[in-house]
């Protein structure tokens, strides 16, 4: 397997995510393809203008975005035949399209050789920034930013890259899959960081 199968994996599952949501909002055709694609490719336009690279780098993954208005136009066409299994496979893919784009995001950032913690924003912002908007768009508080560990995974792949701890192909297959396993059993054993309190005298 490819990155570039990683890559086809986390731009659909995100791109169903945002069509899903915006089916739940009630918005019309035009409204699912845009939050769809904003899940999708969100994050790493974000990424792009926060490590330096060209925005225009984004038009260039055109196998990408017909993937993502594939996968949109199926969710439109066949809604219960999709929205059902997604329900039960959804954080599976959604783990995986996680790991897939934060270890993509610390790449081009150590590529470029940023410092430490740009690789980890650009890590945290390209698996879950895509996730961000959506959620705004569609009025909803951010999913990543509640006590559930989400974004925090995606960090930690860049710190790992980052560290140089991840110099070679079988190493970042190695990582790919423990960020997958650590999503989904962080989700299952209901891990959750603090939630600091407002104290008011």
């Amino acid at each position: 397997m490819t990155w570039e199968i990683f890559s086809i994996i986390g731009t659909a599952a995100f791109a169903i995510s945002g069509a899903l949501v915006a089916m739940e909002a009630k918005y019309d055709v035009f409204g699912v393809f845009i939050l769809g694609f904003v899940t999708a490719f969100g994050g790493g336009a974000i990424r792009n203008l926060l490590i330096g690279l060209p925005v225009s780098y984004l038009w260039s993954q055109t196998s990408l975005f017909y993937i993502a208005f594939l996968s949109i136009t199926i969710i439109l066409i066949f809604p219960k035949w999709i929205s059902h299994p997604w329900k039960k496979a959804g954080l599976y893919a959604d783990a995986i399209g996680l790991a897939a784009f934060a270890i993509q995001g610390a790449l081009h950032a150590a590529s470029l050789d940023h410092s430490l913690l740009a690789i980890m924003v650009a890590a945290f912002l390209t698996g879950s920034g895509g996730g961000i908007l959506r959620d705004l768009l569609a009025g909803r508080k951010p999913y990543v930013f509640k006590a559930e560990i989400y974004g925090s995974w995606a960090a930690l792949a860049g710190l790992i890259i980052g560290l140089g701890a991840a110099n070679h192909p079988v190493l970042l297959y190695a990582l790919f899959a423990g960020i997958i396993f650590l999503r989904i059993y962080s989700f299952h054993r209901k891990w959750q960081l603090p939630v600091p309190k407002m104290h008011y005298q």
